[in-house]
């Protein structure tokens, strides 16, 4: 099993020139959900999902030479601009558990940077682009000081390794339009560790699909998605779960490959509430989708019933919905969210988004 350690990742002095590395990485939407863990990280049934563009965190990593006699990882951390001291504990817990990887963080003086371009911990997989993002800067500064991943596939691999230590689904932020993650028969190269591009194996018409973010609340999640996937492991329902993802696995890839909508569509949405679902039944049971996001989803089904086009729903880890549809009816589709579904969104806030080309080092 391949794990990344390598102790020859150490700087032969502590003079080295500070730096600094600034990446762009965005979210994703899991369209089959990923929900339920084992080990360290890996996921219990594969999943698949679409790169968003609009959706991203900005992370600035700066590193300069060690000036203290101090041991261990030394972080300083803003968020937004301002000092987050509970961010920055956990930042520094993950960067010590990957020093065996990256043992030259003990080396430096880190100051991390980050921004997010939509509410964090309301569902939008923050954890995804924000993991991602630091990954994608410690492969960098990786490979500026050691000359060790000039490969892009061996970067990319190492980065969403990485970024699964960090947050399950952030391995699939990593590559552009789509990223599957986990052992699947008929996938080559899948794997629990990291995440695959699977751009070149879907129709055309998911390429310029768009994902319209509605959001419900801006609050703060109740429970966190750490928290849920540990309550997998006590659910009455988990183990039927693993297989019927594993089948909506197969049919969904199907349907990429053939350019099947409504097919694609029928699963998204299914996945969608089933995960709320397994939420709802786990000990303790806990609701995340809110009034809104319920009206939302009436609304989208009577639309789609009335008009015929292919328009659909689905929800991540938390209240707000994300609107699916191809790029051939965004004419339509833009107007119906402005005009109906615009009104139950909290502010009025909603991110028009669509299928990316993945991070980009800025």
């Amino acid at each position: 099993m391949q794990d990344y350690k390598n102790p020859n990742l150490l700087l032969s002095e502590t003079d080295f020139e500070p730096g600094k590395v600034l990446w762009r990485s965005p979210s994703n939407l899991a369209i089959v959900k990923y929900w339920g863990k084992y080990g360290v990280q890996l996921p219990r049934n594969p999943s698949i999902s679409f790169t968003l563009e609009n959706a991203f965190t900005e992370t600035v990593l700066e590193y300069a030479p060690r000036t203290s006699g101090k041991e261990g990882v030394q972080l300083d951390f803003l968020f937004h601009g301002e000092m987050n001291e509970p961010f920055r504990l956990k930042m520094v817990k993950f960067l010590k558990s990957i020093t065996d990887i990256f043992p030259f963080l003990n080396q430096m003086d880190l100051r991390v940077q980050s921004a997010n371009s939509f509410p964090h911990s309301a569902g939008i997989a923050s954890s995804a682009s924000s993991m991602s993002a630091l990954a994608l800067a410690l492969c960098s500064v990786e490979d500026e000081l050691f000359d060790t991943l000039g490969d892009d596939d061996a970067f990319e691999k190492k980065a969403s390794f990485v970024s699964r230590l960090g947050s399950g689904s952030a391995c699939r932020s990593i590559f552009g339009t789509m990223g599957l993650w986990g052992e699947m028969d008929g996938v080559e190269g899948s794997s629990n560790l990291y995440a695959l591009p699977y751009a070149d194996n879907v129709h055309d018409v998911f390429k310029t699909f768009h994902d319209d973010i509605l959001i419900a609340s801006k609050s703060e999640k109740s429970v966190s998605s750490r928290a849920g996937h540990a309550l997998m492991e006590d659910n009455d329902y988990a183990e039927p779960r693993y297989r019927q993802a594993n089948q909506r696995m197969k049919d969904l890839l199907s349907a990429l490959q053939s350019g099947d909508v409504e097919k694609f569509g029928t699963i998204a949405e299914n996945e969608a509430l089933t995960l709320h679902a397994l939420m709802m039944t786990s000990e303790p049971s806990y609701l995340l989708m809110r009034p809104n996001s319920l009206k939302m989803i009436e609304i989208i089904r009577d639309y789609r019933q009335r008009t015929g086009h292919q328009v659909y729903f689905s929800l991540d880890a938390g209240p707000n919905l994300h609107v699916l549809y191809p790029e051939d009816i965004v004419h339509e589709i833009r107007p119906f969210i402005e005009n109906e579904l615009v009104q139950y969104c909290e502010d009025e806030i909603w991110i028009p988004d669509w299928v990316g080309n993945g991070p980009v080092q800025i």
